[in-house]
């Protein structure tokens, strides 16, 4: 367990209340601290980055990058038309 944890619970509390955090959400978490008062327990944690890749829309079909693709899709990317933003031709003539 690589998680911070601060506060005033005993170990095997604190690993039951990250156990419970992290089932529920479905992430890691990276600190927690826990201050209990009898009954009560006032919990503030955070999650540990979570790595995304990058989706996007190419040829019509959704891919995050191009590295699986064969000959004949990577040369219909490369003879594809490109679009930009801004052309300055595009301005000069409104």
């Amino acid at each position: 367990m690589n998680v911070k944890i601060t506060g005033n619970a005993s170990a095997a509390e604190a690993a039951k209340y990250v156990e419970y955090l992290e089932e529920k959400h479905g992430r890691k978490l990276d600190s927690l601290n826990i201050n209990l008062d009898g009954d009560h327990a006032d919990l503030s944690y955070t999650f540990a980055p979570v790595d995304f890749e990058r989706i996007r829309r190419i040829t019509g079909y959704l891919v995050g990058t191009m590295d699986n693709w064969n000959d004949a899709k990577s040369a219909e990317e490369a003879a594809r038309v490109k679009h930009s933003i801004g052309c300055p031709d595009m301005v000069a003539n409104l």
